[in-house]
């Protein structure tokens, strides 16, 4: 109590006199579903599914098929309530305000009986003025609706035309009429995600009370004058004035090591007002860039912002601040016919490396600090320097986007649409509206956000016609593409942010979907931006079926997780590759066809009589399979950044998908639910190296190509051996004269036919032989070894099982798991 009391001071202070106060309702509440029939205690932050399985009236979720069997959760109406005393004196302040910072997501709110407001978006913060509402013991209801019931009340009301898809595929096992909802749109099923349609109070829930005025949101963006050749930071407060006459004062910007201190002079009127603030670095002072993970350093800089105003009152932020600058460089290539698609940090052109970022769990609860730190740690211990938040999900917590900073990860940025067509009523596009401006508030001042994208492959989704869309209605659906995506969204987005570029989509043709009205007739033309591709009947080792593309943000095949990890959720049961939990689980058409197709085409498929051992062996294989295909595609890419062939190339990003798991299910993560590596993770370490051999055949040539991420030339010898399969000890070895790899470049270093390379090895065969090749400097290797095969591995000849051995030791530090 005593600890309470103290925080609650704490809070309530501002200069000598109290001017603020805050009071948070987080903790415990009360839930009930619609009849009454349920009732429990729920923790805030949380949802309907997590306080039923913390009072252990349901399994886990996730267990088996409780997707299904919960699925009547999501279709009740249920309501959170509390009763709390605010530990103030409420009639001495001027303003008292009720704040969700998030509530997911259709509700009506009261308080002592009294209607406050309503929400619909997930996605933004609600303020609601409770002033002449609140006592000193008080009453709190949120009445939910079920987002399955609301989003299909949505549908039906717009009955002008149809805004499709309705309902997702039957295999996914999902919700409808999630476009019709602001909300996670993988909530309602994914072909890698559950259907789990939450109710709840997701983020924080407070009581701020204040006299005189107070300080809304505090944004900033540090921005570079090229013509001064100095950095300044543009700062933006919002007030509420609640004091009858105007509220003067100074404002005091310093940052310390930067040896910056400016003062300015402030008058806030009554009523809600912007100040915004041009702070000038002295230019005396170097300042020391932020870069992206395995470019230098994520330099960032201590600033606070004290605004000192009438009657005494001090409200001070403090923030870091990071200096980098980001552009999206669209230009003519020689030998080409298109534009390039690549990004420059600080002056410099980045190829970027990485994933897809989805949420990491279906429930928001779950997830911990310390898993996003696993989550993102992984990425960056494999070389990643980027990943892409992916517009089916949810806007990060503000705790990603800080470790994102800190790492050197750089964010391609989403909004919330994906694969779906949407609604233009002015209801729904006045929620997009404030939803954007707040998350643009929100997140601009993080260095690691290097891109908006309006959506999720909905330029793609329209032009491509995945919705059977008769040609008459055409003209209508890019009618309502562009009222969303560039006259709602870019409207906001270029209001609220100068600082990075904006994309309506991923993939897109870039300033070519904007010369022909905003969308494409080929979205995935590999002469402009970005693509996405997936092909799983052909033969993922033939890398002449990649795209030479300009930039690729998705790609992938799929595997399952590990047997320890499906072990958590199934029972024996469950153990086959084609019982009902496998199929049940597989949310992709065809899913485990195709990965037992793509392993046979180059491997044995097991053939134990033991169910179990067959199951798991199977589950190893679509993990090997997974990681060479994804090896192969993304060395494509890494050596197409230097060349143009036939009018494409200049490659300069690779993001496959995806980074993590949100169950625990057969997907294109090369992270398991819960962190757990892949074996295409380990493989990401060596494909995603700053300095990379790639080895390929074409024609019955061998080449290697030599690429380079590093800012300086770099002056190597090429080793190649051939091994047999059944010794590790090469047969022969041939080191290259010392060539140089300039920065930024990817060079063919290495040629020599197969056929020869194999005779002047001992004849080796084919079968018999594997090639593996690196780089080093003073005899001393530089980055991984690589390798490549002459045949598939089920061909090999002489490959003998492997006799792996494993020794444990315990420190007296170390505390065995």
């Amino acid at each position: 109590m005593c600890l309470h009391l103290f925080l609650l001071l704490a809070l309530c202070q501002a200069g000598h006199i109290a001017r603020a106060c805050s009071y948070s309702l987080r903790g415990s509440w009360q839930i009930r579903n619609a009849n009454g029939s349920l009732e429990l205690p729920g923790t805030v932050p949380g949802c309907v599914h997590s306080a039923l399985f913390q009072q252990g009236l349901i399994q886990d979720p996730y267990y088996r098929f409780n997707d299904l069997h919960y699925r009547w959760i999501s279709l009740d109406n249920w309501t959170y309530s509390k009763e709390f005393k605010i530990p103030f004196n409420h009639s001495k302040w001027q303003k008292v305000n009720l704040i969700f910072e998030g509530i997911d997501t259709v509700t009506k709110i009261l308080l002592n009986n009294v209607t406050v407001g309503k929400t619909d978006n997930m996605f933004s913060r609600y303020s609601f003025d409770i002033t002449t509402m609140v006592r000193d013991v008080n009453f709190i209801e949120l009445r939910f609706q079920s987002a399955v019931l609301y989003a299909a009340q949505q549908s039906e009301a717009h009955t002008g035309y149809q805004v499709p898809p309705n309902c997702p595929p039957l295999v996914q096992k999902g919700e409808c009429h999630v476009n019709f909802i602001r909300k996670e749109q993988c909530s309602f099923s994914w072909d890698w995600g559950p259907s789990f349609p939450t109710q709840g109070i997701w983020k924080d829930v407070r009581i701020e009370a204040y006299n005189i005025c107070h300080l809304n949101y505090f944004t900033f963006s540090p921005i570079y004058d090229n013509s001064a050749q100095e950095w300044n930071i543009e700062i933006e407060s919002s007030f509420d004035v609640v004091s009858s006459k105007p509220v003067g004062g100074q404002v005091v910007v310093a940052i310390p090591k930067l040896q910056t201190q400016q003062t300015y002079s402030i008058e806030l009127q009554p009523g809600e007002r912007i100040v915004e603030l041009l702070v000038k670095i002295n230019k005396n002072i170097s300042v020391e860039n932020w870069w992206p993970h395995g470019h230098g350093n994520q330099a960032g800089y201590n600033m606070t912002v004290l605004f000192k105003l009438d009657e005494d009152l001090n409200i001070e932020k403090s923030a870091k601040v990071y200096f980098r600058t980001v552009e999206l460089i669209e230009e003519p290539i020689e030998g080409s016919s298109g534009l390039s698609f690549y990004f420059k940090i600080n002056g410099f052109p980045i190829f970027l490396k990485g994933s897809n970022w989805i949420p990491a769990d279906s429930f928001q609860d779950r997830v911990t600090s310390d898993l996003l730190r696993l989550l993102l740690q992984s990425a960056v211990d494999a070389n990643m320097n980027a990943l892409r938040v992916w517009g089916g999900g949810i806007y990060e917590q503000d705790e990603f986007y800080e470790l994102c900073d800190q790492l050197g990860i750089m964010i391609w940025q989403d909004f919330m649409f994906a694969c779906a067509l949407y609604p233009t009523d002015r209801s729904f596009m006045d929620s997009v509206s404030a939803e954007v401006a707040y998350q643009i508030r929100r997140l601009k001042s993080h260095p690691s956000i290097i891109i908006w994208s309006g959506n999720n492959e909905n330029e793609a989704a329209l032009m491509t016609n995945w919705y059977d869309i008769p040609p008459s209605d055409y003209p209508m659906y890019i009618n309502d593409y562009v009222m969303l995506y560039v006259k709602n969204i870019r409207e906001v987005v270029l209001a609220g942010d100068s600082t990075r570029p904006f994309i309506t989509s991923s993939p897109t043709n870039g300033v070519e979907s904007i010369a022909e009205g905003w969308v494409s007739h080929n979205p995935y033309d590999t002469h402009f931006g970005d693509v996405h591709y997936y092909s799983y009947s052909s033969d993922c080792w033939n890398w002449k079926l990649f795209p030479k593309a300009r930039f690729v943000s998705e790609y992938g095949y799929q595997s399952w997780p590990s047997f320890n990890t499906l072990e958590k959720v199934s029972s024996k049961a469950d153990w086959s590759f084609r019982s009902k939990f496998s199929l049940h689980r597989q949310h992709h058409a065809r899913g485990n066809t195709e990965m037992l197709y793509q392993a046979d085409l180059h491997f044995k498929l097991p053939q134990s009589t033991d169910p179990l051992h067959a199951f798991r062996d199977t589950i190893y294989l679509t993990q090997v399979t997974q990681a060479q295909c994804v090896k192969i595609e993304t060395e494509f890419y890494r050596r197409s950044r230097s060349e143009i062939v036939n009018g494409e190339g200049h490659t300069m990003g690779a993001l496959y998908w995806q980074l993590n798991d949100v169950w625990q299910a057969p997907s294109w993560s090369s992270l398991e639910y819960g962190g757990k590596w892949k074996m295409l993770h380990y493989f990401a370490q060596h494909f995603f190296a700053a300095l990379l051999p790639v080895g390929f055949e074409d024609h019955d040539v061998f080449y290697v190509y030599g690429v380079s991420d590093l800012h300086s030339e770099c002056r190597v010898t090429l080793t190649v051996r051939v091994h047999t399969w059944s010794s590790l000890e090469p047969l022969c070895s041939h080191v290259t004269g010392h060539f140089v790899i300039n920065s930024g470049e990817a060079i063919l270093i290495y040629k020599e036919p197969v056929p020869s390379l194999l005779r002047r090895c001992w004849n080796c065969t084919r079968q018999s032989c594997v090639v593996s090749f690196y780089l080093s400097a003073d005899s001393k290797p530089l980055g991984p070894t690589n390798y490549h095969f002459l045949s598939s591995p089920k061909e090999a000849v002489g490959l003998q099982k492997a006799h792996i051995t494993e020794n444990v030791s315990v420190t007296d530090n170390q505390v065995m798991g």
